[in-house]
């Protein structure tokens, strides 16, 4: 195997200067659009950088001026499509504004979070957008905070932090949905998440993520003020992707399994859709189910699914905006509230009279 041609020369101001016949201090000036210089001595500055293939070193240019024009972007999961959707709403209004952006992803572990802060302030950018891993561990976002640096929450609140969050109303969407359920004859709904948190559920447990906590607000709501006593012992938390099948296979063998499911995410209903359907589980004919968050595919299932439906690219298009207001000392774009809507398909039905039907039959094997 041939060795990899040397690595070319990074053409230089000192080059460009050179070639356009001016100092160095006259080219840097004409490059960077700073200082007294002629329009004569610009044009033929440019023109040399674009003749020898010249690129600015945009941390010199960020030491120089204060400003990168980038804006950091820290998610917990970008596999999960609602992030890659906002994502793109937010490169998408950074762009209009000639700003650049850096992805990082976390696992949603808070370590993670931590360092990828650290790293994107190394690297000079002008903002955060940030979906918190955690509202109970967030010193490094308080320092973000009180350094002056623009940062704006995207889809999870932190208590006590006074900065631009961009979310919708979950739970009161997650209240018409269950109440939905509740409506049609169901009385043991169950409610999975992926969350580490540590034993069952219980009232007063800290969830630490304000969308789920929103969630789970209005799920339980419902089902109380349905009179449905105990809702909370439906309620499973998986601790990462891996763990919501096994969470699921053990949610409907209960003697008294639900008879609807609510998925709090894309990347959960369809790993309770797989466990459904290898347990020879129909939907709706023996689990009712619902989930968060509206694809595509969500239409091309048999049957297409009931689901709360959110603006994910609108919400990353304003925060996009909302971060670079900020950066720029501009007033914030007024921000219309956020809603989400249920959207009702052909994935819900009154449960069996016979109390779980199939369900009751995987519990007896």
């Amino acid at each position: 195997m041939a060795p990899p041609p040397p690595r070319r020369r990074d053409v230089t101001v000192s080059d460009v200067a050179k070639h356009a016949r001016v100092s160095k201090a006259t080219a840097a000036r004409a490059l960077g659009d700073y200082g007294a210089v002629s329009d004569t001595v610009r044009d033929r500055v440019q023109a040399a950088a674009e003749a020898l293939g010249y690129r600015p070193n945009e941390l010199a240019r960020s030491m120089n001026t204060g400003k990168s024009n980038t804006i950091g972007v820290i998610v917990g999961d970008i596999e999960n499509p609602y992030f890659g959707l906002a994502m793109r709403g937010i490169s998408d209004a950074a762009k209009e504004e000639g700003f650049d952006v850096i992805l990082v992803n976390t696992s949603e572990d808070v370590d993670a979070e931590i360092d990828a802060v650290r790293v994107l302030l190394d690297k000079r950018v002008d903002g955060l957008i940030v979906a918190p891993a955690s509202s109970g561990e967030t010193g490094h976002l308080r320092d973000v905070y009180n350094s002056g640096r623009p940062l704006v929450l995207l889809d999870r609140r932190v208590d006590g932090l006074d900065v631009d969050v961009i979310e919708a109303d979950m739970a009161s969407v997650a209240f018409e949905a269950t109440r939905h359920l509740v409506d049609v004859g169901h009385r043991r709904i169950g409610f999975i998440s992926t969350l580490d948190v540590k034993g069952p559920y219980h009232d007063g447990l800290d969830l630490r993520v304000s969308s789920v906590a929103d969630r789970l607000q209005g799920v339980l709501g419902a089902q109380q003020e349905a009179g449905i006593p105990d809702p909370g012992s439906l309620v499973r938390f998986a601790d990462g992707s891996a763990g919501i099948r096994p969470v699921a296979r053990e949610l409907l063998a209960l003697p008294d399994a639900p008879t609807a499911i609510i998925a709090s995410d894309s990347l959960i209903a369809l790993a309770v859709l797989g466990t459904l359907q290898e347990l020879g589980l129909r939907v709706p004919d023996d689990v009712s189910f619902v989930m968060f968050d509206d694809f595509e595919w969500t239409t091309l299932t048999t049957p297409p699914l009931t689901v709360i439906s959110q603006p994910i690219y609108d919400m990353g298009v304003a925060a996009g905006k909302t971060v670079i207001a900020r950066v720029q000392s501009r007033a914030v774009p007024e921000r219309r509230a956020f809603q989400a809507t249920l959207v009702q398909r052909e994935s819900v039905a009154p449960p069996r009279a016979s109390a779980g039907g199939a369900i009751e039959a995987l519990s007896a094997s």
